[in-house]
């Protein structure tokens, strides 16, 4: 069956995304860069030559993402221009905190953990919080649009994520904040273990949630299409 409407940007977003975090862990794994059981998904990104393919699958990540957010963001605002379903500033203000989530994921890109890492730090926190921020917004858009052939299966499932995220948001930061360590490999024998262990397993959840939550647009991306107007400027 061929892919319909825009449902591949999601799809490609969700396939980049899991690529980046899965493909970028078996290359840290396999040498010993990084522990098996729950690394942070950046310690995956920290040593060549994983850290260059992190770098570069992360910053196209980020770009498919803001296509899918602006493409969600396009969709909403034409659906409230024949029914008035959602404001148009909530929707301009989900796109904004969609973008600077995009921003935060090529700054993570960007500056390695162990070169910068209060800019990788920042970048990551930016990038976590405003993303499950954009899914309770797009959360509370789903349940306006849900008479736009939206199925309630769609709309509790986005609800069951951006909970799972917006709960396990709290503890990543947090966790994160009280480990100074920065070492790749554990022994499990340090005092920081357990904090670490805990933001390690919190930030994957977060992570993935956030994936897993694109693939919701599927259907809804099924349902439009992009085009691009070209007009050509008469020079006198």
């Amino acid at each position: 069956m061929p892919l319909q409407g825009m449902c591949v940007l999601p799809l490609l977003l969700v396939v980049s995304s899991s690529s980046t975090f899965i493909i970028n862990y078996i290359i840290a794994v396999v040498p010993g860069h990084i522990d098996v059981i729950f690394p942070y998904i950046s310690d995956a990104g920290t040593i060549p030559p994983e850290s260059c393919i992190f770098g570069l699958m992360l910053s196209l990540t980020s770009v498919t993402g803001v296509a899918t957010i602006y493409a969600r963001y396009k969709f909403i605002e034409r659906l409230s221009e024949r029914q008035a379903l959602v404001r148009p500033l909530v929707n301009q203000i989900a796109l904004g905190v969609g973008l600077v989530s995009c921003f935060g994921m090529f700054v993570v890109a960007t500056f390695q953990e162990t070169i910068q890492r209060s800019v990788h730090n920042l970048g990551a926190i930016l990038h976590f919080l405003t993303g499950v921020v954009y899914l309770i917004m797009q959360t509370c858009i789903s349940y306006q649009t849900q008479c736009c052939g939206l199925s309630k299966a769609i709309c509790w499932t986005r609800v069951f994520l951006a909970s799972v995220a917006f709960l396990t948001l709290i503890p990543t930061i947090v966790c994160a904040l009280l480990v100074e360590s920065t070492q790749l490999r554990w022994t499990g024998d340090e005092q920081e273990y357990g904090v670490h262990l805990a933001s390690a397993v919190c930030e994957w959840t977060v992570a993935f949630t956030l994936v897993f939550y694109f693939l919701t647009y599927i259907q809804e991306f099924k349902l439009f299409t992009l085009t691009v107007k070209t007009e050509l400027i008469e020079l006198s």
